[in-house]
Order: C-alpha cells, then sequence, then structure tokens
C-alpha cells in the first residue's frame, strides 16, 4: 500500500474541535449532536489534493505519510491553522454610523473592513474584531483517510463539491471534460464564485484534460392537453 504525497487525491473524513466543541465535520451525525448541522451542506468524506491547501496547513502536513484506512489524530497550533489573533484587528466604530443598534456577538459588514463580530460596547463607541473567529485558536482534529483518488472524473467532482457545495454530472472523452450544469446553475453565487478556482484547478493539478466545456440542457416541457369542452 503507497504511503499518501503531496499531490494525490484522497477521500477524507474529519471532525475538527477547539477546546473540546466540535466546530466542523464531515459527519452529518455528529454535526447534529453538536448544533452545528446545516441542512443545506453537503456531508460525507470530501476530496481534496493533498498540497492545494483544501484543508488547513497543520492537518494537510498529517495526511502526507499516512495509508489508505489509516485513522489518526492531530493537534495544530495557531501558525498551521487560522493565524495569531492580532490586536490591530479589533478597531472601534462610532455606534451612530450603524443603522441597525449594534449588540454584543453580532455579525457586522463593514466596506472595505470584511466581516466582523462585535466584541464590545464602551459608551459610544463599537468595538468590532476583524480577526477569523478561530484566530489564536489550537485546534484539534480526528480524521480517517478513506480512499485515494485516481480517476479525473471523480477528481474534477471532488472540486466541485469542495467549491460549490454540490453534485454535478461529469464526463470525459479524448481529452474533452464536459461538466453538465443543472437548471439554474446561473443564480447558484457560490458556483458563480468558484468555477473559474475548479477550472484552473483541473487544469493544474489533473493530467489528460485539454478542454472544458460547462454544458447546459434545456428541455422543452411538456404542455397539458386542455380538455374537451362539452357538446
Amino acid at each position: 500500500m503507497m504511503a499518501i504525497k503531496m499531490g494525490d487525491f484522497i477521500r477524507l473524513s474529519y471532525t475538527g474541535r477547539v477546546e473540546g466543541s466540535v466546530f466542523d465535520t464531515t459527519d452529518e451525525q455528529v454535526a447534529k449532536e453538536a448544533g452545528i448541522y446545516n441542512p443545506e451542506a453537503v456531508y460525507g468524506p470530501v476530496t481534496i489534493r493533498v498540497g492545494s491547501h483544501h484543508v488547513i496547513l497543520g492537518l494537510e502536513e498529517a495526511l502526507v505519510g499516512k495509508e489508505v484506512g489509516e485513522e489518526g489524530e492531530v493537534e495544530v497550533p495557531p501558525a498551521k491553522a487560522f493565524g495569531a489573533h492580532e490586536p490591530g484587528r479589533v478597531e472601534a466604530f462610532n455606534k451612530n454610523t450603524f443603522r441597525e443598534k449594534p449588540k454584543k456577538g453580532m455579525i457586522l459588514k463593514i466596506p472595505e473592513k470584511g466581516e466582523g463580530k462585535v466584541v464590545d460596547l464602551i459608551g459610544n463607541r463599537v468595538l468590532i474584531d476583524f480577526n477569523h473567529p478561530l484566530a489564536g485558536k489550537t485546534l484539534s482534529y480526528r480524521f480517517s483517510v478513506e480512499e485515494c483518488v485516481t480517476d479525473p472524473v471523480e477528481q474534477v467532482k471532488g472540486l466541485i463539491r469542495l467549491y460549490a457545495g454540490r453534485d454535478m454530472d461529469v464526463s470525459l472523452e479524448t481529452g474533452v471534460l464536459t461538466i453538465h450544469l443543472p437548471p439554474g446553475i446561473m443564480y447558484d453565487r457560490r458556483w458563480l464564485l468558484w468555477r473559474s478556482r475548479i477550472i484552473h484547478e483541473a487544469f493544474e493539478n489533473i493530467p489528460g484534460i485539454g478542454k472544458i466545456i460547462l454544458q447546459e440542457t434545456f428541455t422543452k416541457p411538456e404542455r397539458e392537453e386542455e380538455p374537451e369542452g362539452e357538446a
């Protein structure tokens, strides 16, 4: 059995914890028990390419050298997770600049700053933390390497699910990869945001793909026959 190395596509199950509490998992039941279940999420093992930072660095490094079927645990320090908590990224704003009255714990989006969490209210000032919620935290992961993914079609399907959060039909014939787009996909903001990344990584990391076609297919709906009127 071959040890996993950088560049390999694998199917991975994992559960991440911070201070004992689950914050991320591929297991639907664990998500429900932890109170973080998202009905719109796709659960089950994820397909990733080791070395492409599809998971955080500390977990990715722990996968190298493991074998299919192997389970493991790793503790990930902030430097290999979401970085240190930077005090400079906690900023004060005047309370009157917000339409809605800020409350502690509220997530606010500030132009040119991004999303931040209200961490304190002092007089007329609102303190907002723009650090990642897990910045400065040591994380622990339990993981299982389910299988190696060598089929190019399955590798592309894995990228689509990883980035777009949905499953799509994919076919590959003589170097032409066709992604069969589901109806209404152009209204899916997540797909529109990540499709260029999916295409780039497919060309870059999956041999044998010379062209990618995004194919939309529409079927004319059948019209119901109108009932005949009474004679």
